[in-house]
């Protein structure tokens, strides 16, 4: 069981172990629910389609380039040599 502290502005923080067991990360959306009983339920909401469509795209970018595999190991591998020797 994990227990944490409820701050004068009525923040809690999440322990560590209850983080890990939902995945969460810095950003995550929660959900919490009062039962009849008095208990809180945590948990976590999951992300839409929606809301992670196009995440990783180039905005400032009108088209994409389409690279191969190898073309994409080379700049990798330029890189690296370029960063790490």
């Amino acid at each position: 069981m994990a227990v944490a502290t409820l701050t004068s502005k009525g923040q809690v923080t999440i322990p560590k172990s209850v983080r890990d067991a939902l995945q969460l990360q810095s950003g995550c959306k929660i959900e919490i629910s009062v039962t009849s009983e008095g208990e809180a339920l945590i948990r976590p909401i999951s992300r839409t389609s929606e809301e992670v469509f196009g995440r990783l795209r180039d905005r400032n970018k009108s088209t994409r380039q389409v690279v191969s595999i190898e073309e994409m190991d080379e700049a990798i591998a330029e890189r690296m040599k370029r960063d790490f020797q």
